[in-house]
């Protein structure tokens, strides 16, 4: 009898441990699957409205759209101060280079971007040289930019193949980490896909060859798990031990 109050003690301390153990995890799962969710839901309502540009830019003026044989570029703004910028805090000039040759260092990629983190002072102006080094076409569009100066939110260079593109845009105030991608078909999964740090910025995207991994540990595993884990072990076993008495 004391084997099995014995064995029925173990089976209930092992199986709370589990469970409570296990609980953490599957929560930050769940909202880092959320949060993909949500940026892949951002980059294909991007795509549908982009996709609509090729018909209506040429009648829209306040695209701010130039189109010439070297490719497009659309929404420069080197004026124009986002809220909360009193000034220009500072100018940047960034030459980007884009081809397949600047992905050989990374498994699985076939296309790269010679700078894949921007980092700047907020209310920055950013002049943009964007090189395209491939025969095909390649873009450099930032995402998430104010919509009230940025037609979707966006500033957009697309340089076609062995050519070059400029444009010039104004950051926010806001600390935040921005979208960098190409949107032509496979490119941005492919590896063209970068980021620009505002300030402080809000963390580092997912996905960014030689910035970040695929899919961050740390969103489905918290830092301090040790401590939750012992947190749990203790309880467990004292609810067992309550049980077993």
């Amino acid at each position: 009898m004391n084997y099995l109050k014995d064995s029925k003690a173990i089976g209930i301390f092992t199986g709370l441990s589990t469970l409570l153990l296990l609980l953490p995890i599957l929560v930050s799962a769940q909202q880092n699957n959320s949060n993909h969710m949500q940026h892949d839901s951002t980059h294909d309502n991007h795509h549908k409205s982009h996709s609509g540009h090729n018909l209506h830019d040429k009648q829209q003026t306040h695209h701010n759209m130039v189109l010439n044989h070297n490719g497009m570029m659309m929404h420069s703004n080197a004026n124009q101060l986002p809220k909360g910028c009193e000034k220009i805090a500072k100018d940047y000039n960034f030459t980007i280079y884009a081809g397949s040759q600047y992905a050989t260092e990374f498994p699985n990629k076939v296309f790269g971007y010679s700078d894949y983190e921007l980092n700047v002072e907020p209310c920055s102006r950013l002049a943009i040289t964007f090189i395209n080094k491939d025969k095909v076409r390649h873009q450099w569009m930032v995402h998430g930019l104010p919509r009230y100066l940025y037609g979707q939110g966006m500033f957009h260079l697309e340089a076609t193949g062995s050519k070059e593109i400029a444009g010039v845009f104004i950051v926010p105030s806001d600390h935040k980490t921005y979208l960098i991608h190409c949107d032509m078909a496979q490119h941005m999964e492919k590896g063209m896909k970068a980021q620009l740090v505002v300030g402080k910025g809000s963390g580092n995207l997912w996905a960014i060859p030689g910035v970040s991994a695929d899919f961050n540990r740390g969103n489905y595993l918290p830092d301090k798990i040790w401590i939750a884990g012992l947190v749990v072990f203790i309880f467990s076993g004292m609810l067992a031990y309550k049980l077993y008495k």
